[in-house]
């Protein structure tokens, strides 16, 4: 079997051996996969470099919140808002109490618990006064 491949693969035609002919075919067919992948490797190197502008610019904008955020959250600032705007002051010694003082204050400040008001004597007398008819209106 070897010797007919061998017979075969030795055939020319027109001057060109079979196996030639193969040979010439696969070169070409390796040509143009290498000049795929690497159009495809292009297309990806591109998209490569795109994203990291992409992820730079994110970067840029991260560090440019976390500074104005550190800017917006510093203690004079907050101070000096609170004192302008919402007329808060720092709290003074004499705002200052004891855990001990707490049932005090919150007694003081309790409000009076209103009475109930007083039930009908009779639960008959509730139901004496006149019911007007839904349908007619009409006592």
């Amino acid at each position: 079997m070897s010797a007919s491949i061998l017979r075969l693969l030795t055939v020319r035609v027109r001057g060109v051996s079979l196996f030639e002919t193969l040979a010439f075919a696969c070169l070409v067919a390796l040509m143009l996969a290498v000049y795929l992948f690497k159009a495809g490797a292009g297309q990806e190197s591109a998209r490569i470099n795109e994203l990291n502008r992409d992820i730079l610019a994110e970067q840029r904008d991260v560090r440019r919140l976390q500074e104005e955020l550190s800017r917006l959250e510093q203690p004079a600032r907050i101070e000096q808002l609170s004192d302008h705007m919402l007329g808060l002051k720092p709290v003074t010694v004499k705002q200052e109490l004891q855990v001990a003082d707490l049932h005090a204050i919150a007694r003081r400040a309790a409000p009076a618990v209103p009475a109930p008001a007083p039930a009908p004597a009779h639960p008959a007398a509730a139901s004496a006064a006149p019911a007007t008819s839904p349908v007619t209106g009409a006592h």
